[in-house]
């Protein structure tokens, strides 16, 4: 099953060439960047990772414009980095041994603008052809504005979709800005300890990001080893690499619930959580 993307320059790829390769889809990511798939839903791609049963989508929504311009790259038109970007991600594809990946093409403008339904359209079409158990994408409290839109018109998306078409889960991860005040009754922790070696590979893909003067790769092996040792106080590291995620399932099944009053909610609990703690302690003195 083929789709008919809204943008003409948007590219869909599948590394083994399978026919099937929307329909056998368990896990899906859907990032903003080429690169935030890697950075946030490892832990489906690790999922997924030399099985036949098990496969991993992904999809990445802007055509890669705005990268650095310095070192390598300074002399580079936008024209062709946006073009080096749309091969790292396919390159990341084959590392990863992705079932497909698709690159829709809008600029950020488009899916920042509330008015614009092009990219909502896309993403319903192919959460229908896919019918993924997993989604991995951005969560609300992500302080990326092309983050938070992507977010806005996956979710539309999803609610669009008949109660029997639902994901399983969804996963809204971290990537600006880290996940670890969430109260600890809200925090899901994906283990992505498998395989360090893959994760190094796909992260280096991004030599455009790296060389230009980002280095997002060593920003978040970081963050994963940190996450997995300061998950617990008073216990031994349970896992060696972790990446936390906010459960948006609230989110899906209920179309009245406002994202606002969702993440506002979780950030009242942070607050009480902590106030507790700190009230604890003076009377204990």
């Amino acid at each position: 099953m083929m789709i008919s993307f809204t943008k003409s320059g948007a590219s869909f790829v599948v590394p083994d060439g399978a026919e099937q390769a929307l329909e056998r889809t368990t896990h899906l990511g859907v990032g903003a960047h080429q690169d935030d798939l890697e950075f946030m839903a490892l832990h489906g791609i690790l999922a997924c990772y030399g099985r036949t049963d098990r496969w991993f989508g992904g999809v990445v929504c802007t055509d890669g414009a705005g990268s650095p311009e310095s070192g390598p790259y300074a002399g580079a038109s936008g024209d062709v980095l946006r073009e080096m970007r749309r091969r790292e991600q396919i390159a990341a594809a084959h590392t990863g041994q992705y079932g497909f990946i698709a690159q829709l093409g809008f600029r950020s403008d488009d899916l920042k603008d509330p008015s614009c339904g092009e990219p909502g359209r896309d993403l319903r079409e192919l959460l229908r052809a896919t019918r993924p158990e997993v989604v991995y994408t951005h969560n609300p409290a992500d302080r990326h504005a092309t983050h938070a839109a992507v977010f806005t018109a996956l979710l539309s998306a999803l609610r669009d979709l008949p109660e029997d078409a639902l994901p399983e889960k969804v996963y809204g991860c971290e990537v600006w800005r880290d996940l670890d005040w969430l109260p600890e009754a809200s925090k899901v922790v994906l283990d992505v300890s498998a395989r360090p070696h893959l994760a190094a590979a796909l992260n280096g893909v991004y030599d455009s990001q790296i060389a230009g003067g980002k280095r997002y790769d060593r920003a978040v092996e970081g963050r994963r080893l940190a996450q997995a040792t300061f998950l617990e106080s008073h216990e031994v590291d349970r896992i060696e690499r972790a990446t936390l995620a906010m459960d948006l399932m609230p989110l899906v099944r209920d179309r009245a619930l406002n994202p606002r009053d969702y993440v506002a909610g979780l950030i009242d609990a942070f607050r009480e959580e902590t106030l507790m703690l700190l009230d604890r302690m003076k009377r204990s003195r």
